[in-house]
């Protein structure tokens, strides 16, 4: 299943799209970063059969605008009940802004939250429930290299389901590419419209179910970028786009 009346973007509209939200609609990135998050927890919890007690998930996030955005589910999955340990792939001192907001915001809660190589040793050991991918969303245009590829080595070789954030951490969003540090996710819940390298064959293999999350773009917006799109939300602000019958990698272990 795949709704082809939904247009699909390419990595510099979707940065345009940040742009217009914030400078033309004043709609402030903190906003897009907590209804992001917000979707991502539901999707979680749907995953876990929407009961999260004594479920533990981890959240490993990057220094960017998708670890923010893993940083506002993991805070949202605690407060639901979850057991929640947040891994921070990269230094925290390179962290932007936003996103260093939101990690102080954690360290207030009683979520656990560990860096770099203290959580190989976590994830190794530890029975999680559920991973979710925060690390890197689509302005990645480079292979995940060092603590970073470690981390998704790790967490490919974990048995539980994961999700990731936008698009699999090492996955280019525009063209499709993959290389061999990538995460192989269950689903993907992508923001506003799907990445146009989220639907490539091989791409499909790391993705899973593709989801759309509803961040808050008026549909109006679109039309700065040549593009009429109708309501896509009315019923939920979380969408199945694409349900993948090719199973990743890790599945099919």
């Amino acid at each position: 299943m795949i709704h082809k009346n939904i247009p699909v973007l390419d990595t510099k509209q979707m940065k345009e799209v940040d742009r217009l939200m914030i400078e033309c609609y004043n709609i402030s990135l903190e906003q897009m970063m907590e209804n992001t998050g917000r979707d991502l927890a539901l999707l979680a919890k749907k995953f876990l059969n929407n009961s999260l007690a004594d479920k533990k998930i981890c959240v490993v996030v990057g220094n960017g605008n998708n670890g923010g955005g893993g940083l506002v589910a993991a805070r949202n999955l605690s407060n639901w009940g979850a057991e929640v340990t947040v891994l921070v792939a990269t230094p925290s001192k390179q962290f932007k802004p936003v996103p260093a907001k939101q990690l102080e915001i954690i360290r207030h809660l009683p979520v656990s939250v560990m860096f770099a190589g203290k959580l190989i040793c976590f994830m190794q050991w530890n029975k999680v429930d559920l991973v979710i991918d925060a690390i890197f969303g689509y302005g990645l245009n480079r292979k995940p290299r060092g603590i970073t590829a470690t981390v998704i080595k790790k967490i490919n070789a974990m048995k539980c389901p994961v999700i990731a954030l936008d698009a699999p951490s090492g996955l280019n969003t525009d063209e499709g590419v993959v290389s061999e540090v990538t995460v192989k996710a269950d689903a993907t819940l992508t923001l506003a419209l799907p990445k146009k390298g989220l639907l490539t064959s091989e791409a499909e293999k790391y993705t899973g179910d593709i989801y759309l999350s509803d961040i808050s773009v008026p549909p109006i917006l679109y039309t700065h970028l040549g593009l009429n799109v109708k309501p896509i939300f009315e019923h939920d602000s979380v969408i199945i786009y694409k349900s993948n019958e090719c199973k990743n990698e890790k599945q099919a272990v």
